[in-house]
């Protein structure tokens, strides 16, 4: 069943529950997902926690980030923008997972959970990032 939904949520650690419930609905739905539905949250939750914490500051801001999932052919792809400070992807690397401290390893979850992560500059409808992660299903 091929699908995309779309939903824009405030930059605010709390909003961050919002796009969990958002996202596990939508994989709730559908059969091909609902098994990989809480790695694919997790993904989708560290990255717009990522967001909140490094283009906002911790936020809030009065802008919006919006989160797209579609699934085309058993290709799924979770797109995040924002209007935030744009993002430098050589500067983004998870850090090493023998420097044992709290934090820091939500890029490394995203990583082992898709197939494809890419950071974007998508100056259209006003926005400045654009992530898009990908996972054949």
């Amino acid at each position: 069943m091929d699908f995309s939904e779309q939903k824009d949520f405030e930059i605010n650690t709390t909003s961050l529950r919002e796009i969990r419930a958002f996202s596990r609905n939508i994989f709730d739905r559908s059969k091909d997902l609902s098994s990989k539905k809480d790695d694919l949250v997790l993904a989708i939750a560290e990255a717009a926690q990522n967001i909140v914490k490094h283009a906002y500051n911790g936020g809030p801001h009065t802008d919006k980030m919006r989160v797209r999932i579609s699934l085309n052919n058993n290709d799924l792809q979770i797109d995040i923008f924002d209007k935030g400070k744009p993002a430098i992807p050589e500067n983004i690397k998870p850090r090493a997972l023998d420097d044992i401290k709290p934090g820091g390893l939500g890029t490394f979850f995203i990583g082992q959970i898709m197939d494809q992560v890419v950071f974007k500059t998508k100056k259209e409808e006003g926005w400045v990032n654009h992530l898009v992660l990908t996972k054949k299903i």
